[in-house]
């Protein structure tokens, strides 16, 4: 793993921050041994005070690491209430909608503007969100841009609903920053990756026998894709995605979610060519690859297996409505309408130009358009009142 020379240098202090979290790790591992990679992606992204997200930085947008759908505008947010609207409306004034992890609040504002301007307000927007610091930016954001009365269903909780609920559960690149499992295969056998220190205290990659647990969802894989993967071969896995699946919906008595992330039907995941993974670090708009460069200032992420996300959805109770390419999905949902409209009420030509650069983003294969994957599943509905132009995209075949 070689780290990009074009990556930008960190400021003193993002270096010293990092430091910090190299030490946390270093302890760690001293005191108890390599620690496997999705405990390292964990720590990473998630220690407190010191991982990706849970520190203070802007992450989302221009100034950030990454931009998703919702920082580039209104048109994304307008789409995905078009599309799951008329669930609300079937289920009536109890229903509640659940966002997984809110961002910088800017999807949350967007879809509360517009489900205001449609009659259709939840009876709570929920968010659930681990970051203290950006709880904190999305009530900001939220309260200055919300009328008082919209505001007033806006709750934040830190674990999924225990009663059951009725509503849509929506989450936008949740599943690709879910700490994974590495494996490798050694002699046919199934080997995990772990975390180690070399000599001089750095970071490096070891690989151990893999448990029970990630051997059987490797097994699993191999089974339903009718070959066994080549020596050599590393790839990540999500064994635990069923258990996480259960403890977020488990209460969702009825009522939709919708998935969306970047990632792949699972034979086209693990094509015996794509023989390192998927595993990507962002740091201040560069991709690379190495995930040991300076940890907790760079996102960790592993595109998403869809095949495993519906077979979680499953065993958790819920059939897939849909599944298909985002482009397809914003299309199905309304894009053409939700753009003409926004166009009309625009300022000026900077804000024209700015809804076509969107709509550019959003849909093009080279851009979103096709890497991102959006899957809708079910449960408890007497009918399915989706879109009839998102159920005839639907490619659920593929999976």
């Amino acid at each position: 793993m070689h780290k990009s020379s074009r990556l930008p240098e960190p400021a003193a202090d993002e270096l010293a921050h990092s430091e910090r979290l190299l030490q946390h790790l270093r302890e760690t591992i001293a005191a108890h041994g390599p620690i496997p990679f999705s405990q390292y992606m964990e720590r990473c992204l998630y220690a407190p005070g010191l991982g990706y997200y849970s520190a203070g930085k802007t992450k989302f947008g221009e100034a950030g690491d990454f931009v998703t759908a919702p920082e580039l505008g209104e048109l994304f947010a307008r789409c995905v209430v078009h599309a799951v609207q008329p669930v609300l409306a079937m289920l009536g004034s109890d229903a509640d909608f659940l966002e997984l992890g809110g961002g910088s609040g800017s999807f949350a504002e967007a879809a509360l503007l517009t489900l205001a301007e449609n009659g259709v307000l939840p009876r709570r927007y929920l968010i659930l969100e681990p970051s203290a610091d950006l709880r904190e930016r999305q009530q900001e954001r939220l309260t200055a841009g919300l009328p008082a009365e919209v505001m007033a269903r806006v709750a934040w909780i830190d674990r999924p609903p225990e009663h059951n609920w009725r509503g849509i559960l929506f989450a936008n690149e949740v599943i690709d920053a879910l700490p994974t499992t590495r494996f490798v295969m050694r002699h046919g056998e199934v080997y995990e990756e772990y975390v180690a220190l070399d000599g001089e205290a750095r970071l490096m990659r070891v690989d151990r026998p893999a448990d029970a647990l990630v051997a059987g969802a490797v097994r699993h894989v191999e089974r339903d894709l009718g070959r066994h993967f080549d020596d050599g071969y590393r790839s990540e896995i999500l064994p635990q995605l069923p258990y996480w699946m259960q403890a977020i919906a488990g209460s969702l008595e009825a009522g939709v979610m919708l998935f969306i992330d970047y990632g792949y039907v699972r034979r086209e995941y693990y094509l015996p060519e794509r023989q390192d993974g998927t595993l990507m670090a962002h740091y201040r708009h560069r991709a690379h690859s190495d995930p040991f460069h300076l940890p907790g200032l760079n996102d960790l992420t592993a595109s998403v297996d869809f095949t495993a996300l519906a077979e979680a959805g499953n065993s958790a109770g819920f059939g897939v409505a849909a599944y298909l390419p985002q482009a397809h999905f914003l299309i199905a949902a309304g894009l053409q309408d939700v753009f003409e409209h926004a166009y009309e009420r625009a300022a000026d030509d900077a804000a024209r130009y700015s809804l076509a650069q969107q709509v550019k983003k959003l849909t093009l294969p080279d851009q979103m358009g096709e890497r991102f994957q959006a899957m809708l599943l079910a449960r408890g509905l007497p009918a399915l009142p989706l879109p009839a132009e998102l159920l005839a995209a639907d490619q659920g075949g593929r999976l």
